[in-house]
């Protein structure tokens, strides 16, 4: 069991021949006491130090445990949302892809479609020519007929004379 300064106040030393000098003696002792009293006031404050430094250092333990999981779950959630990101941007590829294929082969349709529309027009517009053609022709060959020269020499009878003439009755 350690010395308290108790111990060193109260402690009698025996005499003997020629000892040492009592006031000396006791006045060393006041000096080791103060001394003594002091240590363990500061190996107190030292100890209430450490105490709370170490309960500090628990609390930034935790701290730095509880921050080390988040950090942990936080990349892990990072993760997630990236592998989901990266499924959902191939999704949207793939029916960004199918989605172009149809516009394109529906393009193709009306494309097709279209040229047979003109091609059916071309026909038609040929036709229309041919028939216009033999129209124009036709109406020609009549106006370039004999019997319009005939009509132009035709001579009308003179209405007047005739109308003077009496009927004949049958």
């Amino acid at each position: 069991m350690p010395l308290t300064p108790l111990d060193i106040h109260n402690k009698e030393f025996s005499r003997g021949f020629r000892g040492y000098d009592e006031d000396e003696v006791n006045e060393f002792l006041d000096q080791i006491i103060k001394d003594y009293e002091m240590l363990i006031r500061e190996k107190r404050q030292l100890e209430e130090k450490v105490a709370e430094l170490t309960e500090k250092l628990n609390y930034f333990s935790n701290i730095e445990e509880t921050l080390n999981k988040s950090i942990l779950v936080a990349q892990e959630t990072a993760e997630e949302v990236k592998r989901n990101a990266q499924k959902e941007a191939k999704l949207i590829i793939k029916e960004a892809e199918k989605n172009a294929e149809r516009i394109i082969s529906d393009a193709l349709a009306k494309s097709r479609k279209i040229a047979m529309e003109i091609e059916e027009l071309k026909r038609q517009s040929k036709v229309f020519r041919t028939r216009f053609r033999m129209l124009v022709e036709a109406q020609l060959d009549m106006i370039n007929n004999r019997d319009w020269d005939d009509l132009m020499e035709y001579e009308m009878p003179d209405l007047e004379e005739e109308m003077k003439e009496p009927l004949s009755q049958p």
